[in-house]
């Protein structure tokens, strides 16, 4: 059974720096694609930052992060990490992970729990 936990949300000033993390747990053979989406309240979920890793590496950032926030992976741990930079109110949300994982059986579409950003002086 594979599992994605996020960690590292939080209440932070506007300005600040926020970094926060999603495990990936299981019988895994490869990930092929992590991303972050969020929703803030009363607002549809949204692609915030993706790295796709089968075959060459890419990245996606939404417009409204891109110079702020940052995507990375650590393949050894099958950990993505999003570090959010200057942060503003309107970065408030709930923020989802999601991978595209292969394991023995299938390539599958797993979402973590949701870890909560609160951007607030």
């Amino acid at each position: 059974q594979v599992q994605l936990v996020e960690s590292g949300g939080g209440l932070v000033q506007p300005g600040g720096s926020l970094r926060i993390s999603c495990t990936a747990a299981g019988s895994i053979d490869r990930i092929n694609s992590m991303a972050w989406y969020r929703q803030g309240p009363g607002k549809e979920r949204e692609l915030v930052a993706a790295i796709t890793t089968e075959g060459s590496i890419s990245y996606t950032y939404t417009g409204s992060v891109k110079g702020r926030f940052t995507m990375s992976i650590d393949n050894a741990k099958k950990t993505a990490y999003l570090q959010m930079n200057t942060l503003k109110p309107e970065d408030t949300a709930a923020y989802y992970c999601t991978a595209r994982i292969v394991t023995y059986r299938s390539v599958a579409d797993y979402w973590g729990q949701g870890t909560q950003v609160t951007v607030s002086s």
